[in-house]
């Protein structure tokens, strides 16, 4: 069994695993930055460690520091949380081969779902539905031709992309050259790798997601999924479980068909396989091979602890529950509360002058703010996540607008006054957008405000 587990991330995520390890009696290590020397994670941590300067690549990206940090602290497993080294295949082997049990997949299903065009036909194999779209990467030569058989409007993506960046859409044959030199452009810079391939470009999809766990030997379930469809800049802001959008036969039909492909894979640890749902049919857009962001809602519709599932699969003590004892109940919503103008978005780092958290039976925060906590600039803006869950959608929105109203955030600007204007918007409580509408809302386009 693990007996001590270094948890290598920091913010919010550092904590929600430290809470994880302390709920199941693991020693913990936090390691930080010399900016996040006074984080919640760390302050709470049965030890710290620091690895470096504040830029990510001298600290949290820096794999020898944290192979060196387990060594010094004799932590014999890693929880690498989201982002960072989190879907890192080289990290995973290293740690394998220092004998630290990586928290996560193996560096195989990392290589193999890390790469767009690899994961896509990997996908087929499974027998999980697909974007129609190209075989492979796609090249100057061949880019018109592709297109033309896919059908325009298309979707030009980088290969090794995430976040949006390398991701152009071409409407005509007129646009096309430009949108494929401008993905390829932004995938080199991003990402060093300038491979694109194309996809089918779906008008108003929604963003649909189903939550997998597999044991490594063949067992694995599905969790149901979340719907993630408002996004700004293809970054998810607002995510619900279960989706608006879906029945219950198409919710277990499609949740089967990815447990069944876990299985398949002999897949470990968490996972998300996420598709675009539009006129009733899904389509696979890639997998990602770790714990999401919005994992509480799926926490809070079944009662299941996934950071205690990965720890348990992870020490080989396999999944605590099978599929028939999986149940779902009520509806869940996560805003995503970002230390930024609301308006603009433009990051807004500075020292938190008052913090009141919301409270209240079905009400979780995920935050590693206190009032006095100096937001640092070198990171992701999120410094926190409301969870709000009600036995029917409309009692989980009307206490996500009472909750709303007492979370207090002074010194900095949040993006809190933005979910305040959503959860009053006649679309929302409709359950009526995709992933378009809330980057039209921002733009001015508001029929419905």
């Amino acid at each position: 069994m693990i007996s001590k587990i270094l948890i290598a991330n920091r913010g919010e995520i550092a904590l929600r695993v430290l809470r994880a390890c302390k709920e199941l009696g693991i020693s913990t290590v936090a390691v930080h930055s010399t900016a996040d020397a006074d984080a919640m994670h760390v302050r709470l941590a049965d030890e710290s460690v620091c690895i470096g300067p504040p830029p990510s690549r001298d600290s949290y990206l820096n794999i020898h520091q944290i192979v060196a940090a387990c060594e010094i602290t004799g932590a014999d497993a890693v929880h690498p949380g989201y982002g960072f080294l989190s879907e890192n295949a080289k990290f995973a082997d290293i740690l394998e081969a220092h004998g630290i049990t990586f928290i996560g997949p193996t560096a195989e299903h990392i290589r193999l779902m890390g790469d767009k065009i690899t994961a896509k036909k990997t996908a087929v194999e499974l027998g999980i539905p697909v974007v129609p779209g190209s075989d492979g990467e796609v090249t100057p030569d061949n880019a018109l031709e592709i297109a033309r058989q896919i059908g325009f409007p298309v979707l030009i993506k980088a290969t090794a992309g995430g976040g949006g960046r390398g991701m152009k859409v071409a409407k005509t044959e007129a646009d096309l050259e430009e949108a494929f030199n401008t993905a390829r452009s932004e995938a080199a810079a991003a990402f060093g790798n300038d491979a694109v391939y194309m996809e089918k470009y779906l008008g108003k999809p929604r963003h649909i997601e189903i939550q997998v766990v597999g044991d490594g030997a063949g067992n694995a379930i599905h969790l149901g999924e979340r719907d993630c469809s408002l996004q700004r800049r293809h970054q998810k802001v607002w995510e619900e479980a279960n989706s608006p959008a879906l029945n219950v036969d198409q919710r277990m039909k499609i949740g089967q068909i990815c447990a069944d492909a876990m299985k398949k894979m002999k897949y470990r640890g968490a996972g998300t396989i996420e598709f675009l749902y539009e006129n009733g049919e899904f389509y696979f857009i890639e997998m990602n091979t770790r714990l999401q962001v919005e994992h509480p809602i799926t926490e809070a519709i079944t009662g299941i602890d996934l950071v205690h599932e990965q720890i348990r699969v992870a020490s080989g003590a396999g999944l605590s529950v099978t599929q028939d004892e999986i149940s779902f109940s009520g509806h869940a919503i996560e805003c995503r509360i970002n230390a930024e103008d609301p308006r603009t978005f433009v990051p807004s780092p500075g020292t938190i002058t008052h913090f009141h958290a919301p409270g209240g039976l079905g009400v979780r925060v995920d935050s590693g703010a206190y009032a006095g906590y100096k937001i640092p600039p070198y990171y992701d803006s999120l410094i926190g996540k409301l969870i709000v869950h009600g036995r029917t959608r409309v009692e989980c929105m009307m206490r996500l607008r009472r909750v709303l109203d007492e979370f207090v955030v002074d010194g900095i600007k949040t993006t809190l006054p933005l979910f305040q204007d959503l959860v009053s918007n006649q679309d929302i409580a409709n359950g009526d957008y995709d992933i378009h509408w809330l980057e039209k809302y921002l733009a001015g386009d508001k029929p419905s405000a």
